[in-house]
């Protein structure tokens, strides 16, 4: 595997990921394809699967609006060919004002410089 895909891999990854920390869905959506495929981590235990850009789309409008101070942290991120393994801990303050957070992992796959799949699985 030449090591241009991997990094081409990660970079989309870490750009999904900043656009994301600023809650900018269409520039997240941007770096995504037509026919995504993305799957949340709830409700347990296997989640919502969200496919096509206006499904994703829609969720992350509805998840910025309910959790205005949702923050990812990356904890380690790694490529392997044309994915990327990211791990990480998503913070929030819920409307009481205590902070929280859990800790997960995306495991994202990289197609023509666009993010096709992002499955995303929550620590317990």
């Amino acid at each position: 595997m030449k090591m241009a895909k991997i990094e081409a891999a990660m970079r989309v990854t870490l750009a999904f990921n900043d656009a994301l920390n600023r809650h900018d869905v269409p520039a997240m959506m941007a770096l995504m394809s037509d026919d995504c495929v993305f799957e949340n981590t709830s409700p347990a235990p296997d989640g919502t699967r969200y496919v096509g850009k206006a499904a994703v789309t829609q969720f992350w409008q509805d998840f910025f609006s309910a959790a205005p101070e949702a923050h990812i942290q990356i904890e380690e991120i790694f490529g392997m060919g044309w994915h990327c393994v990211m791990r990480w801990r998503y913070d929030w303050v819920d409307a009481a004002g205590k902070p929280g957070h859990v800790r997960g992992v995306d495991i994202f796959t990289v197609k023509d410089g666009l993010i096709s799949e992002k499955l995303s699985y929550v620590k317990g």
